[in-house]
């Protein structure tokens, strides 16, 4: 990223991170940046992409590779069960300096490791602060650190990954999922009618309003309150623990599909109406502002903008430029395939070399019902141990015995005060002390006495949390490192990629290169899974729609 002059300093660096020589400075980065681009094809080392990397964008140069200091060092801090510690950057400085921790953020830096590759540093306005030193320092401990690790190659591949994820995200934010304003316009009309001339809830809604306080009996209620909906239904004789869908379709009154219907309406009106857009979509493009790694299980999250949770009749207004056509890739299944591939368990693995993994369990073990097999696996992989998901676990543990083994083991770790990482070797957040918020120290639930004490209660949380953690982590790292090798294979073809939600990604194609994307898609899954799990039976096969609207995707 250029200082307020546009230039900075360039320092090579030894595959060990030291310095082969002294630091360089350049006048104008960018071009800078550009030219060893073309030459050396280094790997960019810099403190934070997500502050450095946009700018270069701006500028029209995009890099091959980086390795981004602050996601290592917070995915390093993890590995040592010091999950979240705040400005990994500085306090790692005042680590290897002995130095205290700057009260401002320091000077960004980037550095490509490698003989005759370069380093890269922005004097940001401010005070000053540890400057290029401190990031090649940061950089060579990191490697050792990753080195120490349990399995180094693999953490290596879960840097690079996350590392690529930034670079990605930067670029999808300013590439931008092309959005049509008018045919938006038109489903909000069609949904919630005209908008109000006062700014309140638009005809639609408040329509529905009037009706909902009418099956009540009553002249004026606030549907979007959650409050007044319980007081009303208890008026009613309906006493309710919330208003969530789930509780509201098992109530019988009057009132219930409508308010269903509302709060439908209400959430694409607050989420996704005329204000989100006029907030995220700009010059015919919808620009999420992505944060890759931003969930403790390395799911992607986005700083607003909804970009997750883009509702199916919402995306009526994706659409593709004129000419060009979206290749939309879904991972099915992607979860119980990750468990069948981490847990070693040969005979699901069997069963997630088919097609359709729950047909091949149901055929295996559960008689050829399908329904069965999927709540024991998915009860397995979340901790529903109750209700009727007994007798299909008791199915599941007794023919799958090393997978249900895999996420059990996760569990009992989990609840007893235990650290589990995923594949690649992202690691859980710590719980607290004694998971009740005493000082005690870790539980055993099944020797806490009392099951229902909140010690015990706050242990079975902590289980079902780690025991998801390290299937859902590892399905992140498969779709982070996708995208990390579809990004390659796409450099050349001038397709783009331009969305992504947890195991769906989007890439924007001149209609006469989609097919051709669409296979170097199914590639880039075929070669995730192979950098993960090796020569593994299991297969992560992508539903593949080539549209022209994203919701027509399949």
């Amino acid at each position: 990223m250029p200082d307020e002059r546009g230039g900075g300093v360039l320092q090579p660096l030894d595959p060990a991170g030291a310095p082969l020589s002294g630091p360089e400075t350049v006048v104008d980065l960018p071009a800078a940046v550009a030219a060893r681009e073309r030459t050396d094809q280094p790997r960019w080392v810099w403190a934070s992409g997500a502050t450095l990397y946009p700018a270069l964008l701006r500028a029209g140069i995009t890099v091959q590779r980086c390795h981004d200091v602050e996601l290592t060092e917070a995915l390093l801090l993890g590995y040592a069960g010091r999950w979240g510690e705040p400005r990994a950057l500085p306090a790692a400085w005042a680590r290897l300096t002995g130095a205290s921790v700057p009260a401002d953020p320091p000077p960004r830096a980037a550095v490509p490791p490698g003989a005759g590759q370069a380093a890269l540093f922005d004097a940001v306005p401010g005070p000053p602060g540890p400057g290029i030193t401190a990031v090649t320092r940061v950089y060579a401990d990191q490697l050792d650190r990753i080195a120490a690790t349990a399995d180094p190659g693999r953490f290596r591949l879960l840097v690079a990954a996350e590392s690529a994820g930034a670079l990605i995200a930067a670029e999808m934010g300013a590439a931008g999922l092309p959005w049509r304003a008018d045919v938006h316009d038109a489903v909000l009309a069609e949904l919630l009618g005209e908008p109000s001339p006062v700014g309140g809830p638009p005809r639609r809604l408040a329509e529905l309003a009037e009706r909902i306080a009418e099956a009540f009996g009553v002249r004026q209620l606030h549907a979007d309150s959650p409050a007044e909906l319980l007081k009303a239904f208890a008026r009613a004789g309906v006493e309710l623990p919330n208003t969530r869908a789930w509780v509201l379709r098992g109530v019988d009154h009057p009132a219930v599909p409508l308010v269903l219907q509302y709060k439908e309406l209400y959430r694409i009106w607050t989420a996704h109406g005329r204000a989100w857009r006029d907030a995220w979509v700009r010059d015919g493009r919808f620009r999420p502002e992505y944060v890759p790694g931003g969930v403790v299980s390395g799911r992607w999250a986005t700083r607003g903008g909804g970009a997750l949770q883009i509702p199916k009749v919402i995306r009526r207004a994706a659409v593709a430029d004129p000419g060009w056509r979206f290749v939309v890739a879904d991972a099915g299944q992607l979860e119980p395939r990750v468990l069948a591939a981490v847990s070693g368990d040969a005979r699901l693995a069997a069963a997630g070399a088919t097609g359709d993994l729950y047909a091949a369990l149901a055929r295996d073990a559960f008689g050829g019902d399908r329904s069965r097999a999927k709540l024991a696996l998915l009860g397995a992989m979340y901790g529903q141990t109750g209700g009727s998901a007994v007798p299909a676990l008791a199915v599941l543990r007794r023919n799958y015995p090393t997978a249900f083994g895999h996420v059990e083991a996760a569990a009992r770790t989990g609840e007893t005060g235990g650290l589990v990482r995923s594949w690649l070797g992202r690691t859980c957040p710590p719980g607290t002390a004694g998971f009740g918020g005493d000082d005690e120290g870790p539980v055993d639930p099944d020797a806490a006495g009392d099951v229902w004490s909140p010690r015990a209660r706050a242990a079975r949380s902590r289980g079902r949390f780690t025991r998801n953690f390290v299937i859902q982590a590892t399905a992140a790292e498969w779709a982070s490192t996708l995208l990390a090798v579809l990004r390659g294979e796409l450099a050349a073809t001038g397709a783009e990629l331009v969305f992504f939600q947890h195991d769906e990604v989007i890439v924007h194609c001149p209609v006469e290169q989609a097919e051709r994307v669409a296979e170097l898609v199914d590639r880039a899954g075929r070669r995730a899974t192979s950098l993960l799990f090796g020569d593994t039976a299991v297969r992560f096969p992508l539903d593949l729609s080539i549209v022209e609207c994203y919701a027509d995707a399949l």
